[in-house]
């Protein structure tokens, strides 16, 4: 392929209004096209460069031109003349998502660095997000998707920030249902030990539950165990329970602005349908299951009516879900903590880990360690001033911390 001259003009200074109109204005009359344009702005201060076709003898009028018109508003100009190689198309286009709380040169640094030793080039870098969690977004080109997760998913853990790797094209944004599970990752806390705590028997089934969660053992036999301890509770725990549960910080804003892009919602529970049941009609939530407690004479017998939503009922339910929404599996996202979430987050087009066991973050397509359940739209490239905007034109108050 031919090599074409380009000029590179790179503008930088004080933002403000007027600036790429007079860029522009001033290129009228110069036959120059466009190739390429990006600008960013950090602080106030702004960076816009601009790639043109054009001969070298051209160079002097651009950048005399560009002088003219823009050294009066205050920026500073740079015409650079080169050549456009063409080249070959780089392959294994990804977004690299990075997340910290605080994020510090140091991860990005030692993230960079291992997108550079696996042959990934980042050709851009946003911010989409400065709170509740500084999140970038890089979009890296020349490294396979699979191998870069594995190795980012080591090096973030080292590094001590989260890293999501989404193999870059039309399907990333295509995703159009949202599977969750409850315990741990909608809300706080497990549902089952609250129980505990009103039955006495607390510390036993706390025992259970984080064996189960590891994987160490059956979930449907531990749920089994578990629910024989709470035999003879009084159902009015279960009222108890509900007024007590906590949504995970964030769950509001990030159901709100799923339903806004109309995805559906489901929660999948390992808990039960006297609890969910409320958080699914107060949140609007599209699907769900659950297991459901037995209740004879106002109270638990210590047993479950129906079959058990266990590992295989998760990943079950994920499927008929998107079986009702008419949404394929390449197009749903499950969100877990758990052992017993692994099959459904291995099912969907996205599994996410959020503030998972160490058995789950290595097996999933992505993993959070934030307590922030919208952290997860950052994932999806929705960024927070979108969300902020959103919120805003509704009419339901912003409160944005400095930066």
């Amino acid at each position: 392929m031919t090599s074409s001259a380009t000029l590179l003009v790179t503008v930088t200074g004080r933002d403000r209004p007027g600036v790429t109109s007079a860029l522009f204005a001033a290129l009228g009359g110069i036959d120059a096209p466009v190739v390429d344009i990006e600008q960013v702005v950090i602080r106030g201060k702004l960076v816009l460069g601009v790639l043109l076709r054009a001969q070298p003898s051209t160079e002097q009028k651009v950048r005399s031109s560009l002088s003219a018109a823009l050294t009066p508003l205050g920026m500073d100009v740079e015409v650079t003349a080169g050549s456009d190689e063409g080249g070959p198309v780089r392959r294994g286009r990804s977004h690299v998502t990075v997340l910290g709380h605080p994020l510090r040169p140091a991860a990005l640094g030692g993230i960079a660095g291992c997108i550079a030793d696996y042959g990934g080039n980042i050709d851009r870098i946003v911010r989409i997000a400065h709170y509740p969690v500084t999140a970038v977004q890089l979009e890296v080109s020349g490294a396979d998707p699979a191998l870069l997760r594995q190795q980012l998913s080591l090096a973030a853990t080292a590094l001590g920030v989260d890293v999501a790797v989404e193999r870059s094209g039309l399907h990333r944004r295509a995703k159009r249902l949202v599977v969750m599970d409850v315990d741990s990752t909608l809300v706080q806390g497990e549902v089952i030990e609250m129980l505990a705590e009103h039955a006495g028997c607390a510390d036993e089934v706390r025992g259970v539950t984080d064996a189960a969660m590891r994987g160490e053992l059956d979930f449907a036999e531990s749920l089994r165990a578990r629910v024989r301890l709470l035999a003879g509770l009084d159902a009015t725990a279960l009222d108890a329970v509900r007024r007590e549960l906590e949504l995970a910080r964030g769950a509001r804003t990030f159901v709100r602005t799923l339903k806004r892009l109309d995805y559906r919602l489901a929660v999948v529970s390992g808990g039960f349908s006297q609890v969910t049941d409320g958080l699914v009609a107060d949140l609007g939530i599209d699907y769900a299951a659950a297991n459901t407690l037995e209740v004879v004479d106002g109270r638990l017998t210590g047993e479950l009516l129906g079959p058990v939503v266990d590992r295989a009922g998760k990943a079950e339910a994920l499927e008929r879900f998107a079986r009702e929404a008419g949404v394929p599996l390449s197009q749903t996202i499950a969100i877990g903590d758990g052992a017993n979430d692994l099959d459904m987050l291995a099912m969907a087009g996205l599994g996410i880990a959020y503030n998972a066991k160490p058995v789950v973050r290595g097996a999933a397509d992505a993993s959070l360690s934030v307590p922030y359940l919208d952290a997860i739209l950052f994932l999806l490239g929705i960024s927070r001033e979108e969300i902020e905007g959103a919120d805003a034109d509704e009419g339901i108050e912003v409160v944005t911390p400095p930066t």
